[in-house]
Order: C-alpha cells, then sequence, then structure tokens
C-alpha cells in the first residue's frame, strides 16, 4: 500500500477485489465502514470514499440508506444474491440420508438460504473433491457428515482452509477427533447397550453383533453391544462378532451370516443385533434362504428406524435415528453460527427401541 506510483484508492481497489477472490468478502456480507478500512490501511477517508465509488459503479459494492454498505457481484441483482449453505453427506439418495437432507433444506428455505448438494460416497478422496468444489463456491457455512470417521483425516487442510476463510461448519453423525466444531449426533453406544439388552433380556445368550468398523457410529454401536453382555455377565463368543468396511458392506456380513447360521442347532446364534436397518433385512434374507424362521428361529434388531424397518416381510424392531430433526436442527444451528456468531455446542439424541416383530422372546415357552 506504500507504492508510490501507483494511486492510493487503487491499491486498495485491489485489495478488496483480493477479498471477493479469496471468499473473504460473500454476497450479501456486509464490508467494514470507511472509518474501519481507512483506520485498518492508514489512509484518509476521502480516499476509501474514492475506492468504494469505483467498486460501487463496478457493481461489486451496493450502499443501502441507514444499513451500511454490502457486497455484492457485478451483473446480479441483489435478489439474486440468495446465502448459500452446503451439506456434505456419506449418500445422498438412500436410505436415512434424504430424510436429514429435507429437514436442513426446509428450515434453509425457510430462512432464505439455498441449498449446495455434495455426496462423497463414503470415499476419502472423493471428500477431498467435495471439500474443494465447496470452497470454490461463495459459501456462507457448511454441514458435513465426516468420511469413514474412525480412520482419520486426510483432507484436514481442507477444514483448516475453511477455518482460515472464515466460513463457519459443523458435523453430523461424527466427527474428526482433531477438529473443534459442533457436533450432532445419536448416542450410538446407548443404542448398541439398548439393542443387546433388549435381546439379552428376552432370553438370548447366542447374540451376534455385526458392526461396520470404518466410522465411529459402528465403533461405538460395538462398544455398546460388549457393554450390554458384561453388565448382564454374558461371555461374547469372539466368533459371533463380525466387523466390516464400506467396501465388504455387499458382500462379507452375508457370507459370514450363512456360515453362523449354517451350524448346529445348538451352536447358531439366536438372535443378530446389526449396523442398520439396511444389514438386518440383508442378514434375514440369508436366514430365510437357509429355511430358517424370523423370529422362531432367529431374531433381529437393526437400528435407524428406516422405512426398510417397516417394508420387511417381517416388521424389524430397531433403535431411532431423529434424521429429519437433525438436518432442521443442523441447519437451525449453523444459521446462528453465520447470523449471531453463537457457538452452539454438541447436540446428542438418545435413541428410543421400537419393538416390532423380529424379536422372539425365549423366556416363554411356547
Amino acid at each position: 500500500m506504500n507504492n508510490r506510483r501507483i494511486p492510493k484508492y487503487i491499491l486498495l481497489k485491489n485489495e478488496l477485489l483480493s477479498w471477493f477472490e479469496s471468499g473473504k468478502l460473500k454476497p450479501g456480507q456486509q464490508v467494514p465502514s470507511e472509518n474501519e478500512i481507512a483506520e485498518q490501511f492508514g489512509l484518509s477517508r476521502q480516499t476509501v470514499r474514492q475506492t468504494y465509488s469505483e467498486l460501487e459503479k463496478e457493481g461489486w459494492l451496493e450502499r443501502i440508506q441507514g444499513k451500511g454498505t454490502f457486497a455484492r457481484f457485478p451483473g446480479r441483482r441483489e435478489s439474486e444474491l440468495v446465502k448459500t449453505i452446503g451439506i456434505m453427506t456419506t449418500y445422498i439418495s438412500d436410505y436415512i440420508f434424504p430424510h436429514i437432507v429435507r429437514g436442513a433444506e426446509a428450515e434453509l428455505r425457510s430462512r432464505g438460504y439455498r441449498l449446495l448438494l455434495s455426496s462423497t460416497d463414503n470415499n476419502k478422496d472423493k471428500e477431498m473433491e467435495s471439500l474443494k468444489l465447496m470452497t470454490s463456491q461463495p459459501l456462507s457455512g457448511l454441514i458435513i457428515e465426516p468420511t469413514k470417521s474412525a480412520e482419520g483425516n486426510p483432507n484436514l487442510g481442507y477444514y483448516l482452509e475453511l477455518q482460515e476463510k472464515g466460513i463457519p461448519y459443523l458435523m453430523i453423525n461424527e466427527k474428526y477427533r482433531e477438529l473443534e466444531c459442533p457436533l450432532l449426533r445419536v448416542d450410538d453406544e446407548l443404542g448398541g447397550y439398548k439393542a443387546a439388552d433388549h435381546l439379552l433380556a428376552n432370553g438370548h445368550t447366542r447374540i451376534a453383533g455385526f458392526f461396520k468398523r470404518d466410522d465411529l457410529q459402528g465403533v461405538n454401536r460395538l462398544k455398546g453391544f460388549l457393554a450390554a453382555h458384561k453388565a448382564r455377565g454374558v461371555a461374547v463368543a469372539p466368533k459371533r462378532v463380525v466387523t466390516y468396511t464400506t467396501e465388504q458392506k455387499n458382500d462379507l456380513p452375508f457370507r459370514q451370516a450363512l456360515q453362523l447360521l449354517s451350524g448346529a442347532a445348538e451352536e447358531r446364534p439366536t438372535a443378530f443385533v446389526c449396523y442398520n436397518d439396511e444389514l438386518a433385512v440383508s442378514l434375514m434374507g440369508a436366514a430365510l434362504q437357509l429355511g430358517l424362521r424370523v423370529p422362531e428361529d432367529v431374531s433381529f434388531v437393526g437400528f435407524d428406524d428406516s422405512m426398510l424397518a417397516s417394508a420387511s416381510g417381517t416388521k424389524l424392531t430397531t433403535l431411532t435415528h431423529p434424521k429429519t430433526a437433525m438436518g432442521r436442527d443442523a441447519a437451525s444451528q449453523l444459521i446462528a453460527m453465520i447470523e449471531e456468531g453463537l457457538a452452539p455446542g454438541d447436540t446428542l439424541y438418545e435413541p428410543e427401541l421400537v419393538e416390532r416383530d423380529s424379536v422372539v422372546n425365549l423366556n416363554v415357552n411356547v
């Protein structure tokens, strides 16, 4: 700013234009007053006024009487400068994710925000691509579901870039442990505990547990599963605990279930606790393939209370997930972070057991 061959107002103009380019100034955002800029850069108010006048003529700024000066983009009407919030989830179009997105979208629309969606397909490289896409947009904030949260965060640099640019974000379902951001999640450990305890209370002692190990939801559900057995003094047979990754989910659990259920009647599991409803429905199919009845021969408990739980032939006992409410609450909290500078704490939802028809009580003599 001390180059004497270039007028000071031009140097200031170039500096402010760089703020637009980097995202430091976003459409609709109020810019510092002339006095604040003059003090920050050691310039006269007249120089700042000249710079603002140039940027206003070119369409970068708009002065609103009684409110202040606001950023905009040339060639765009103020009505088009809708604030944008991005949502990054592992999936968008299937299972419970459409409900989460719809809950967020309804809240955002009611508050004058538009929604930018991106899916990582639970792939770390695609998460990086999504973060690049999001940070290239004039973005007000981000709602993020981390990808394979139990396997660390190779994309830390992009999250630090969000912080550097002053883009507020929060996470849903889980978060990377090294990041300090608000989190909305289900108490997965409690859910795993309730699922196993329900079966134990109904006389089942040979219970198989199938859990996804590359996200923290699965890790915590397994932890609760084991804790329930310990609390009731029932040992867990190692061969009845099966963990799997995202890449294995369509094959390994089904094969392992067939193997466990093919054993002698006195050895095979009488019940299964499954990572989610999607898996439970799949493993119920494995039981039926072997000629076993659900729940008479083998019982099942899922997680998430998805549409699959009530759409299957035998209605599935499961644990609740807030879905739509989580999306709505995440959007509401993020808007408060953007508009009021609030820093909300974590939100923990307690899962409730929904009893349907997939569990038999072995304590009752039939």
